[in-house]
């Protein structure tokens, strides 16, 4: 017995649509514009395409895309006709996307020009793919594979959706799924460090638009939805593509790497009314000489991703005359769980819980905590991912029945509004990207100078989290900082890289011979002048 029919893409797109607003634009942006009758239009083409190759409903599509109407056509296709669209990062190497198209166990892999030689890199150790469809082709032919043992399929971006048409399916109904229907991947480091995907339910992409979109942000159709975070993080996606979608408004997408300067010429040129980053971007706005109006368009700001620093939201605020809406979310709940409210910030704090959410606040016995005591911090609501793919121990470990044990250390005051006191754990969260200490510190030991190193966050002048490297030199060796920021930017996607390097005679350890963390962030602290 199945549930009632519930399919995310057709409560995006197609909705709309019916209702007689297919004339409204759905998204712009540099890359092109396109009207909900016209985006639907290119969603049902596209989904028809890929059951012509051959996709089947269930079945992953890894998309290595910037923020174009393609990688949003490409995931609203993969929803539309039951597969799982699975955006990832654009900033890993083809090692580290390898190893992730290799655990999504996808066999279609969708990416755009830029970043084809690294996908081609990340192919050579993923034989499971048959199709590479690449965009912005016009035609040619594909390079001779390098080894015929990993020949694949490959099209061009306008031959899916001309599959469909010489299949005559693009005017086939969307699958029926339904709420439990698996929709979408998102990669998570999370609190373990190693990359694993939150399993994602067609149903959960309205829930968080409900409690969010409509009652924090008050989305309205006549919105234009700008986010600094990219479409491949549970942030951004909500940010561009689900709240906008959901309330018939417009996503402006930009495909360039986000710059202060390019951001600011968008906000000018696309004149949008809500406005998304994470605190280091923001700290990087105001270091800009940006005129006071800047953001006249923009009615409300959003920052996630890590605590915004009171003072941050103060200089934004009187610069700009925008208030920032800080708040938590994670991967594993879509998007946003606790959150500021407009009119009602308190700066340093993370609001209040979301409707649709509920919080509570444990000690180590899994005891709750009073207000004005720290605790670590669990939610649950219907957004929550159904789990993490073949990640068993983890899934038990933080989906406990209906809650989500976030790794946030929070306290909550008699007034409801909850404080980050930091994470129950020694990941790193680098502008609102998690870094996994171990897989740096794995890096910096190829290095035949390195012969111990342990990586910590320190705190800089912002309030914002970067990661230090603390290196023993090998004997014999110098440690040359500049060398080995160099080297891990080779060897890692270029967020993981250490800020700065400090070179110790050795490192604290405790009787059994493991490296003090929490001696190593004061160490690091002291020496850099910041606060621990």
């Amino acid at each position: 017995m199945t549930s009632e029919s519930f399919n995310a893409s057709v409560h995006l797109v197609d909705r709309h649509v019916e209702a007689g607003r297919g004339d409204r634009v759905a998204v712009t942006g540099p890359a092109g514009t396109l009207t909900y009758t016209q985006l639907a239009a290119r969603v049902a083409e596209f989904a028809a395409g890929l059951r012509a190759l051959g996709v089947r409903p269930e079945e992953r599509i890894l998309l290595v895309m910037p923020d174009r109407p393609e990688t949003l056509i490409t995931i609203l296709a993969a929803m539309r006709m039951g597969a799982v669209a699975v955006p990832v990062s654009t900033m890993y190497n083809g090692a580290e996307l390898g190893a992730l198209i290799r655990d999504s166990r996808a066999r279609v892999v969708v990416c755009t020009p830029e970043f084809e030689q690294v996908v081609r890199a990340a192919l050579r150790s993923a034989p499971e793919v048959t199709v590479l469809i690449r965009t912005g082709d016009r035609g040619e032919a594909a390079p001779a594979p390098e080894d015929p043992a990993t020949a694949r399929d490959e099209y061009p971006w306008q031959e899916v959706p001309a599959a469909g048409r010489a299949a005559g399916r693009t005017a086939a109904a969307p699958y029926d799924s339904w709420r439990d229907s698996p929709a979408l991947w998102l990669y998570t480091s999370g609190t373990t460090g190693a990359p694993k995907a939150a399993m994602h339910r067609h149903g959960a992409i309205r829930d968080v638009h409900e409690g969010y979109g409509r009652q924090v942000l008050g989305i309205r159709p006549d919105d234009r939805c700008f986010s600094v975070a990219r479409l491949f993080f549970a942030y951004g996606i909500g940010n561009s593509a689900f709240f906008p979608l959901a309330a018939g408004a417009t996503a402006i997408l930009d495909p360039a790497r986000p710059t202060p300067a390019g951001v600011l010429a968008r906000v000018r040129e696309e004149r949008p009314t809500l406005f998304f980053a994470g605190p280091t971007f923001f700290a990087a706005l105001l270091a800009t000489d940006a005129p006071g109006d800047a953001f006249s368009s923009v009615r409300l700001a959003v920052s996630a991703g890590e605590a915004l620093p009171a003072e941050i939201h103060r200089r934004f605020a009187e610069r700009f005359g925008v208030d920032i809406l800080d708040g938590l979310g994670s991967t594993e709940a879509l998007h946003i769980f606790i959150s500021n409210r407009p009119g009602q910030v308190r700066p340093g704090s993370s609001g209040t819980v979301v409707p649709g959410y509920e919080a509570k606040l444990l000690d180590d016995a899994g005891a709750p905590v009073a207000d004005g005591e720290p605790g670590h911090l669990y939610v649950r609501g219907d957004s929550l991912a159904s789990g993490y793919w073949c990640r068993t121990a983890t899934t038990r470990q933080v989906f406990q029945g209906e809650w989500l044990r976030t790794g946030d250390t929070y306290v909550r005051g008699q007034d409801g509004y909850y404080h980050c006191l930091g994470r129950s754990n020694d990941m790193i969260k680098a502008g609102g990207i998690w870094v996994s200490p171990m897989e740096v510190e794995a890096r910096l030991h190829e290095h035949d100078a390195v012969g111990e190193c342990a990586v910590v966050a320190y705190i800089d002048a912002e309030g914002l989290e970067k990661p230090v490297a603390c290196v023993v030199p090998a004997p014999g060796r110098t440690v040359d900082a500049a060398e080995l920021v160099a080297f891990c930017r080779e060897g890692l996607a270029s967020f993981k890289r250490p800020r700065e390097v400090l070179v110790l005679d050795g490192l604290p350890k405790t009787a059994t011979g493991k490296i003090q963390r929490g001696v190593v962030r004061q160490l690091a602290a002291d020496l850099l002048g910041k606060t621990p």
